[in-house]
């Protein structure tokens, strides 16, 4: 998969990918990824990329001009997303992510200052993408969390290709609690049935945990998954523990 980023700090998206799973998928060559700097297209001979807003107001706007032209140089892929990190965007899912993981290539458009001029949205057919209810000073970070949860997704990135499975709202549902080494520590021990090596009943064990800490910490998301289609085995489970 390969992600084009669209950003005027291109040093903080490829520093900050020269880093764990992410630099592993990238020597793999399970994913590229490129940046692009507005800067390098205005026709400003001070490479300047913003200016004041009309109608007044505060703070600094970008402009259309250098973003628009850096944009058209990306060459796009038949199976290709665009996107925006925006404060009025769709919230950012595990479900988007799983949409977007399947595209061959995500471009990302990152703003900076007081926000864009509205052209870039509408002229780069950009879908809007918030990471949540708060604002950031850019992009940038908004950007790279949006890849981490994509690219985790992708085959052969994970070492365990389980792994990913068990996440938090991978399925709807929260994680299940994990234990490793010591056994007990200051009075708190491991549950004996991880012990147990009776697979089956700890992967039953780990689903009934996943139902309950969503409950506990996120009934909102846990009636959503009531409602979804469920499996013979998560519908046995929840029967068995009086869930439904």
């Amino acid at each position: 998969m390969r992600f084009d980023v669209v950003t005027l700090f291109p040093e903080v998206i490829t520093q900050s990918c020269n880093f764990s799973i992410i630099k592993r998928a990238i020597s793999e060559k399970i994913i590229s990824i490129n940046t692009i700097n507005p800067r390098d297209y205005t026709i400003d001979k001070h490479k300047k990329v913003d200016d004041t807003p009309y109608g007044g107001g505060a703070g600094m706007l970008l402009q259309c001009q250098p973003f628009v032209d850096a944009i058209k140089t990306i060459e796009k892929t038949q199976n290709s997303q665009t996107i925006i990190m925006s404060p009025q965007g769709e919230t950012f899912s595990q479900n988007m992510a799983k949409e977007f993981s399947k595209k061959e290539q995500l471009i990302i458009i990152c703003g900076h200052y007081e926000g864009f001029d509205e052209r870039i949205k509408r002229l780069s057919g950009a879908k809007e993408v918030s990471i949540g209810d708060f604002v950031m000073t850019g992009g940038e970070f908004p950007a790279l969390c949006v890849m981490d949860s994509i690219i985790r997704l992708l085959d052969g990135v994970l070492g365990d290709s389980e792994s990913k499975e068990y996440d938090s709202h991978y399925d709807g549902l929260l994680e299940h609690p994990h234990y490793t080494k010591p056994r007990e520590y200051e009075g708190e021990t491991v549950p004996d049935i991880l012990l147990s090596g009776n697979h089956e009943k700890i992967k039953e064990w780990r689903r009934l945990q996943q139902f309950i800490v969503t409950k506990q910490k996120r009934p909102d998301l846990f009636e959503k998954f009531l409602q979804s289609d469920l499996s013979d085995f998560d519908k046995k489970l929840l029967k068995q523990n009086n869930f439904i």
